[in-house]
Parts: structure tokens; sequence; C-alpha cells
């Protein structure tokens, strides 16, 4: 079974855009990490909002 391809999750206060490919280093998310695995108090870096306020985009 092959892996899923990167998925883009957008905020949907500020439309800031978590990409899982590029992840958010500065943020300490590794490249490459899946948005279940980022971590549950994850907040917008923009806005502020939790993860339960992102939307995933259309493939």
């Amino acid at each position: 079974m092959s892996e899923r391809p990167y998925r883009k999750y957008r905020c949907r206060f500020c439309n800031f855009v978590y990409d899982e490919e590029l992840g958010l280093p500065e943020e300490g998310i590794a490249p490459g990490t899946r948005w279940e695995d980022v971590p549950e108090d994850y907040y917008c870096p923009q806005c502020g909002v939790g993860k339960e306020d992102y939307d995933m985009e259309e493939i």
C-alpha cells in the first residue's frame, strides 16, 4: 500500500495554510509531519486558533 500524498490544511479564520510536506520548523514541527501527528495543543501561528479550526483543502 502506498503512502498517501501530503495534504494542506487551511485556517478558517486567517487562511494560514499548514502544509504537511513543509511542516513548520520554526514552530518545532518537522517537514513531513502529518496533520494527525501535529500536537493537539497546536495553535495557528498567525491568529491563535486551534487545530479544530482548520479544514483540509481539496486535493
